[in-house]
């Protein structure tokens, strides 16, 4: 990390005005090592204070903690000569002393909210600044991809590892980076201390009520990228299509500098005009301070125009020229697992695979393929584990009110009971009064969606996209999507041949 520094250096105030020099920052006790700061953080299941005692042990300088973590290592802390920081909200503290501590990152910094669309706003965002000269990456659920690449444990990483990717970056040169902010990561204070020149609202619907008690939190929880990360100096883009995206809009105008709306409204400043639709791609008419440009855009999917436009806002709001931005937008390329193509038939249907893994990203993406698939539309969907439960017959439901023909199997069952979950996926499918296959095994379940593919029709993978492993139990068993579909094709194909 870097060289040892005083708490003084870290905008940090220990009891007793005790001092310390760092040697480093952990939030993980079996990471700590002499001269560590270590960060006791309030965990969903247990507080990290149960763990001071042990970085204590391992030779930690410094606790950042709260009251109760205090508490918990009291007698642990009285006994130690470290110094003790306890703070009301130790994430955010924490997060702001990771920036003071790595103390790089790339000069201009957007970060996107939302339930869907994260991944491929973040990706269109740095391809656009590729396509205009810049060093740039994307930041998330697929890791760093760009001009430096590297792997990501977490969509939103935790602060220490955030900052020292964006160190990294900064110095290989990185220049421009968009990052996904999950609504996780928002609650939890990861992204407090990256400075944002822009920020932008995709979409809101149902997804993490396992975490979030209730939708109005899970939206409060993304707001604050607006009400708490974003600076003032910042600019907002907000795709005000969406319900909430009004709502949005109004949150982000009492704090950025101004506010840039995309959609197809008509008080959007980049706005949607026209789309049409065709087997490969969609031309688009759009429009910006009262000038009309016509583009091809080669994605699948019309609510692809709302990702693309809202990552050409964000690249707007960071001072790039307009008219260079539109003329990207034939450039950009899909996104790995999201509405990707990831075979074709010899009589000419297609296999996509997306991370639709909710009911609302269910719905629109099988909406969206609609208009390119000349014949059927056939669907197979499932449900995590340990996950939402609440939303398993809504995906089921979606997927039979939108598709042809429906396949329910099993996503990541994790530690729960596979069939349980087919079961409430199912009842969803069935609650329409449609006819809905459940094969448990995912490979075959691609092979038999596959083999219903008639000349025109068109399959959607959804609910794991990019992921190439299947989680059952504690285990992680290699599964790609992508590949299962390529392999179905082939066997299916040559059998025929």
């Amino acid at each position: 990390m870097g060289q040892a520094t005083s708490l003084r250096d870290l905008g940090l105030t220990a009891r007793g005005g005790r001092e310390a020099e760092i040697a480093g920052l952990s939030v993980d006790s079996r990471e700590v090592r002499a001269g560590h700061l270590f960060a006791a953080l309030p965990g969903v299941h247990v507080h990290g204070g149960k763990f001071i005692e042990a970085a204590l042990e391992a030779g930690a300088a410094a606790i950042l903690t709260d009251a109760e973590g205090a508490r918990l290592a009291a007698d642990a802390l009285d006994a130690s000569s470290a110094a003790l920081i306890v703070a009301e909200d130790p994430r955010q503290v924490l997060a702001y002393t990771c920036a003071l501590w790595f103390g790089q990152q790339p000069a201009c910094m957007v970060a996107v909210t939302g339930t869907n669309g994260k991944t491929s706003v973040a990706s269109f965002a740095r391809q656009i600044w590729e396509e205009m000269g810049k060093h740039a990456v994307n930041l998330g659920t697929t890791g760093v991809e760009g001009a430096y690449e590297a792997p990501l444990a977490h969509t939103t990483p935790e602060p220490i590892t955030l900052h020292r990717v964006l160190r990294e970056c900064a110095r290989a040169g990185v220049t421009h980076a968009a990052m996904e902010a999950s609504s996780h990561g928002l609650a939890q204070r990861r992204l407090d201390g990256v400075h944002l020149c822009a920020a932008a609202f995709s979409n809101f619907t149902q997804d993490h009520l396992d975490y979030h008690s209730s939708f109005e939190e899970y939206f409060k929880a993304k707001a604050g990228l607006f009400t708490r990360v974003l600076p003032q100096d910042g600019v907002a883009v907000i795709n005000t299509d969406d319900p909430r995206g009004d709502e949005m809009a109004e949150i982000a105008g009492m704090r950025a500098r101004s506010v840039i709306r995309v959609g197809r409204a008509g008080d959007a400043d980049l706005r949607i005009t026209g789309q049409r639709f065709d087997a490969t791609g969609q031309d688009l008419r759009l429009e910006w301070a009262g000038r009309a440009s016509q583009v091809r855009l080669p994605l699948i999917g019309g609510f692809q125009a709302e990702n693309a436009v809202l990552a050409a806002g964000l690249v707007i709001a960071c001072g790039g020229d307009p008219d260079r931005v539109i003329e990207t937008l034939p450039h950009l390329g899909t996104v790995r697992g999201r509405m990707q193509l990831a075979a074709t038939r010899v009589n000419g249907s297609a296999v996509f695979v997306d991370y639709a893994h909710t009911p609302g990203a269910v719905a629109t993406a099988l909406q969206a393929l609609r208009p390119h698939v000349m014949g059927r539309l056939i669907a197979i969907v499932g449900a995590g584990g340990d996950r939402d439960t609440t939303k398993r017959p809504l995906m089921g439901r979606a997927a039979a009110e939108h598709a042809d023909a429906v396949i329910v199997t099993d996503d990541n069952p994790r530690s729960e009971e596979p069939g349980t979950i087919r079961r409430a996926v199912l009842d969803g499918a069935r609650g329409t009064g449609a006819h809905a296959l459940e094969v448990a095994d995912r490979a075959e379940a691609i092979l038999r969606g596959v083999d219903m593919l008639g000349p025109g029709d068109a399959l959607l993978v959804a609910g794991k996209g990019h992921e190439t492993g299947q989680v059952v139990g504690d285990t992680v068993f290699p599964f790609d999507d992508v590949e299962q579909a390529s392999v179905a094709v082939s066997a299916l194909d040559e059998g025929m041949a």
